[in-house]
């Protein structure tokens, strides 16, 4: 069994999920733009999330960073911000799939832990 380093992994893995699915939960399958974005960014998402958690390395974080960002201008970028319940979707997901992947990036040494390490050499 593997041992999970970070609970933000699993946690965005579930944004993932939730991404896939809630063009349906949330009442907007009828518009393709936005469904297929969040059916891509979804899946590419659960998969660095299950990849950050069987085999941690700082890149797959980098790659829940990148997703999230994404997410955040997809609506903008792609033309769907006139859908108000996509957007705010994305927008909220983005912003939660980056500040966790972030977290993990900024407070685990063996990634990078580069704000504590310069502190120490001042």
């Amino acid at each position: 069994m593997v041992a999970m380093q970070h609970w933000q992994d699993p946690v965005n893995a579930l944004m993932g999920a939730w991404l896939v699915e809630s063009p349906w939960v949330v009442g907007f399958a009828d518009q393709g733009v936005p469904v297929a974005t969040f059916l891509v960014l979804g899946g590419l998402l659960v998969a660095a999330a299950i990849g950050a958690i069987v085999v941690p390395r700082a890149w797959e974080e980098w790659a829940e960073v990148a997703l999230g960002l994404a997410l955040v201008a997809s609506p903008w970028i792609l033309g769907f911000a006139g859908h108000r319940a996509a957007m705010q979707n994305a927008a909220f997901a983005g912003v939660v799939v980056a500040a966790l992947a972030l977290w993990v990036l900024l407070t685990e040494d063996a990634y990078s832990g580069w704000p504590r390490r310069r502190q120490r050499r001042v």
